[in-house]
């Protein structure tokens, strides 16, 4: 699968949204995830692709940098991060 294709497959689990209904402009707000399904899903990403997602990502302006807005926002931090080197 691809990070789209994964990150809409978490996203659909967790909020109860067909994947199908879920695109890259689709908004997060829209998809009804509490504050609880906010947190589980961030876990399920993390543990997925292996990251760490910035405890403030909600407010990527604060240095967060990854953008919980849009499905698109998520994918490309997913993306970004996954692409950083490890810490060694």
């Amino acid at each position: 699968m691809t990070t789209q294709a994964d990150v809409i497959a978490i996203l659909a689990l967790h909020s109860g949204v067909d994947a199908a209904e879920i695109g890259m402009t689709t908004e997060l707000a829209t998809l009804g995830l509490d504050s609880l399904g906010l947190v589980e899903t961030i876990f399920a990403l993390e543990e997925r692709f292996a990251i760490s997602i910035p405890f403030n990502a909600n407010t990527p302006e604060d240095g967060g940098g990854f953008d919980l807005s849009t499905v698109g926002g998520i994918v490309a931090g997913v993306e970004a991060l996954r692409a950083r080197p490890a810490a060694a």
